[in-house]
């Protein structure tokens, strides 16, 4: 198992200014299981920190990486199929390509939780493996 992580607890928990820095810095620090990344958070991730806070934060996060405590999940043929139906679907919200890749990483690891503040995406979308995900913190 694992603990799939969107933008917005990885950011909030490198910055000290955040008003969810506690919480995510706490849930990402003392987590047990394995923090997984979808690949297109991170360049969210390098766009939201390199315009706000100091380059240390994210050289550290890519410390996490290389040191294996951060895993990166690359998305997959099918996960970009699966991307494309569900900003389709969810053309409304809108959901944009993030969010719908950490969906489709969500669903192709069988996860049922997700580490986010976006509550006004991920509490409507439906994943096809669960009725709906655990939303952390």
């Amino acid at each position: 198992m694992a603990l799939i992580c969107d933008t917005g607890p990885l950011y909030a928990s490198m910055d000290v200014s955040d008003d969810d820095h506690g919480a995510c810095a706490q849930l990402l620090s003392s987590y047990d299981e394995a923090l997984v990344v979808p690949a297109p958070v991170i360049v969210e991730l390098d766009w939201l920190a390199g315009k706000r806070l100091d380059s240390r934060a994210m050289e550290a996060f890519v410390r996490d990486i290389e040191d294996g405590s951060v895993r990166v999940a690359d998305l997959t043929r099918a996960d970009y199929a699966r991307i494309w139906q569900l900003v389709a679907q969810y053309a409304d919200l809108p959901l944009g390509f993030v969010d719908a890749a950490v969906l489709a990483v969500v669903e192709r690891l069988g996860e049922h939780k997700l580490a986010t503040l976006d509550h006004r995406h991920f509490s409507v979308v439906r994943p096809r493996h669960t009725p709906h995900l655990q939303l952390l913190p």
